[in-house]
């Protein structure tokens, strides 16, 4: 009979250092009605501190785990100094995109409850650093930096109308043997000088697959060592290739980022099927006002599917047999560079005017996103232009208003900055510090060079909140090396490749600008 690892309550994610939350407050259910007692919990004394429940990605370890008055207290200890994952959920945990604890374990003993049910004892495994908990009020309570200091202490909560739905994962003793290995490397790792952990000279042991990455970009497959073969990762791709290592896919986001910013507002995720749905809510329950005695009025809710397909994006970049033997010659750099500009740029005018058919869609294309008209054929009035964008503000919710960000480009950006209010003021302004972004109205300005320019028809700017906009990745960067195509020329064609699909699932987050009579 296969165990199975519930995962019942929400991690949140912090930034380097020291994290002290609960995992799971005693004396109220959780979104499915399960009620853990006091005195349930049995754990090691060390936990591994996991990412969205991955056993791939350890990213730290909880070394105080106690149970208070106001439920299972952890404290634990991000491996910013080892683990690059690790800091990647630090800058998501400064942005809040993520923010609730989440356990794993497997229950000992239960009852049922109306709904749910009353554990009274289970074996707890892991600590899960997620986007959303199960349990509104497993968060993390304080965030102390690595000198000590609390930077901020707050409670988030959460948005239940976000919540996803997703299988327990089922869990084998093989895993489950990996996992203690993990924890025993990580606690190795903490009970090391500061001096040794700081010590690299062994990172090239932990980059072999780099290694035998560029080695087959120089040479091909065919000439590598049998070793060096072993330490690629194979494409998931048809036509064979080799997955670039994570140091390779790192940078490549990175770069893209330069290209296509939707990615750093909207809401991305990766996948492992062909498509992915999720449910929408068309209509909710409606109460109405009734006498003692009158009849009751039925009201439902109606659900709608959006399904998100992944579409494929390619490219090929040429390298002559000469640069390739040249080993000063920094190669996978230029591919970088080469892929993420073709990537990036085909990629971000997709996110914003992509058709849905054989691309992604598009924001400003996608239906149901409300629109407002300047008043004039080709261009804003000429008396008081700020009261149209002020209007705009005003046509979505508050709470999607209050994290909205302005979509224009910079021929658009160029005529705001210009108007001034009754004062005197720039509407526009400047960023406090250097880096950050220009503000509308108190919201950020977003600078996409797809937009629209100002004229008759044209929609030349969008407020909203990107999270009601879905980025999935099917797959990650793919190279094919190909050494015969192009033989007779003395050179060599490297494929890269990728899938990735996007579209708007909350149409109501978004208003867009009509420059119309």
């Amino acid at each position: 009979m296969t165990e199975r690892l519930e995962i019942k309550a929400a991690l949140t994610v912090d930034d380097a250092g020291t994290i002290t939350g609960i995992a799971w407050p005693f004396g109220s259910p959780d979104r499915v009605g399960d009620v853990i007692e006091k005195g349930a919990f049995t754990s090691p004394e060390v936990l591994p501190m996991l990412f969205a429940h991955d056993q791939a990605q350890v990213i730290g370890v909880w070394d105080e785990i106690s149970e208070t008055p106001d439920g299972l207290t952890v404290k634990g200890r991000l491996l910013v100094d080892d683990v690059e994952r690790a800091r990647e959920v630090r800058a998501m945990i400064r942005t809040k995109a993520v923010s609730g604890l989440s356990i794993g374990f497997r229950t000992k003993a239960s009852k049922p409850r109306q709904r749910g049910r009353t554990i009274t004892a289970l074996d707890l495994h892991e600590i899960s650093v997620v986007a959303v908990p199960s349990h509104p009020g497993a968060q993390i309570t304080s965030i102390k930096a690595a000198d000590g200091t609390a930077p901020h202490e707050e409670n988030h909560l959460e948005n239940e109308a976000e919540i996803e739905t997703k299988n327990d994962p089922v869990v084998s003793p093989e895993e489950l043997k990996a996992l203690k290995a993990d924890i025993a490397t990580i606690k190795a790792k903490l009970n090391r000088p500061a001096a040794a952990n700081n010590n690299h000279a062994a990172a090239d042991n932990d980059n072999s697959e780099r290694k035998a990455f560029v080695s087959y970009l120089r040479r091909g497959v065919e000439r590598i060592s049998p070793d060096e073969a072993k330490a690629l990762t194979v494409s998931t791709d048809a036509n064979g290739g080799f997955l670039a290592p994570e140091e390779f896919g790192s940078e490549l986001i990175k770069l893209l980022n330069e290209y296509s910013p939707v990615r750093s507002y909207a809401r991305v995720v990766s996948i492992s099927a062909p498509e992915i749905k999720y449910p929408r809510r068309v209509s909710g329950t409606a109460a109405t006002w009734v006498g003692e005695t009158d009849d009751r009025t039925e009201s439902g809710m109606t659900f709608e599917q959006v399904t998100l397909t992944p579409f494929e994006l390619a490219t090929f970049t040429d390298v002559s047999n000469q640069l390739l033997e040249d080993n000063a010659y920094g190669l996978e750099g230029e591919l970088l560079a080469d892929y993420a500009e073709s990537f990036g740029k085909t990629e971000g005018l997709a996110f914003v005017k992509g058709t849905g058919t054989g691309q992604p869609k598009g924001i400003m294309t996608a239906s149901g996103i409300k629109e407002v008209k300047t008043g004039v054929a080709d261009a804003f009035p000429a008396a008081n232009p700020a009261d149209v964008l002020i209007g705009m503000y005003h046509q979505i919710a508050t709470t999607h208003a209050n994290s909205g960000v302005w979509l224009m480009n910079r021929q658009t950006l160029g005529t705001i900055r210009q108007w001034k209010d009754g004062n005197g003021r720039y509407l526009v302004l400047d960023p406090i510090t250097a880096g950050g972004a220009s503000t509308l109205l108190g919201r950020p300005i977003v600078e996409m060079p797809d937009m629209d320019d100002i004229g008759a028809g044209k929609f030349p700017i969008l407020f909203g909140d990107l999270s009601g906009y879905r980025i999935i990745d099917r797959v990650g960067l793919s190279t094919l090396r190909d050494p015969y195509t192009l033989a007779g020329k003395g050179q060599v064609r490297f494929h890269a490749r990728k899938r990735v699909g996007a579209d708007v699932t909350h149409p109501d987050r978004f208003i867009k600008l009509k420059v119309a009579a």
